[in-house]
């Protein structure tokens, strides 16, 4: 995550807070009287951050999202965490590892989606690469809904080098592709996993591919052959998750 990052809307703003981000400043719609946002500046005040209340032309030349819904906060020195450090979330759940890499996604809507996904459903990391790709930004933040304050996100200098620590960790390296070798629903998917996503328009990269120890698709029905990169994972995400839990699910 970039110094000095904005963090913008109510949810990821309040996500941040609960999540102990430490915030610098946090900008309130001047005149708004939302619980939602008094319950922001209650809490952002106890955790010792300046709390100001700014009219909303100001807040809107400082968006970047447009879409700030009456709060915007800055928080400083952000970091991102570390493949080691995602696995360590896994062995702590006593949960077989589920990671999720990003080849490439530069919508950082779609980088949100992922992230906001994976929250929910209990993934345990988010790996993207350095060059490429869209970091952990305010849009990022704001359309995941402030789980990119509750999910880790490591950000790698090559996605290669990552599946292969991944794979020395043993775990298995699974390609989501239009073209997959397996149909999802004939993978077994309940051994230690690794998710690669790949781009909006080119999918994985061939080298990312190559490291890949499986090939799997998405069947198809309709006239049109591919799905957004956040629709495609969720996918994939959630029969990773029926198939682990299949005795509640």
């Amino acid at each position: 995550m970039e110094e000095s990052t904005l963090i913008e809307g109510r949810n990821a703003v309040f996500e941040a807070l609960r999540a102990g981000v430490r915030l610098d400043k946090v900008f309130i719609a001047k005149g708004e009287a939302d619980s939602a946002l008094k319950a922001i500046a209650s809490k952002a005040r106890a955790a010792g951050a300046v709390v100001s209340e700014a009219d909303r032309r100001k807040l809107d030349s400082m968006s970047v999202t447009h879409a700030h819904q009456g709060v915007i906060a800055s928080a400083a020195c952000l970091e991102y965490a570390s493949v080691a450090d995602i696995l360590s979330v896994a062995r702590e759940k006593g949960e077989e590892p589920l990671v999720v890499l990003c080849d490439e996604i530069s919508d950082p809507h779609n980088l949100g989606a992922i992230i906001r996904t994976c929250e929910a459903l209990g993934a345990h990391g988010v790996v993207i690469p350095k060059h490429r790709s869209a970091g952990v930004t305010a849009t990022v933040a704001k359309t995941s809904s402030g789980a990119v304050f509750l999910t880790p996100v490591a950000r790698v200098n090559n996605l290669s080098a990552a599946i292969a620590e991944l794979k020395k960790s043993g775990v298995w390296v699974f390609g989501a592709s239009a073209q997959g070798d397996t149909p999802l629903w004939q993978a077994d998917l309940k051994c230690p996993l690794a998710l690669v996503v790949g781009s909006e328009g080119a999918g994985i990269s061939r080298l990312v591919s190559e490291n890949c120890d499986f090939s799997v698709g998405i069947p198809m029905f309709g006239k049109i052959s591919s799905l957004n990169a956040s629709v495609a994972a969720a996918i994939f995400i959630y029969e990773v998750i029926r198939q682990r839990n299949c005795s509640v699910l």
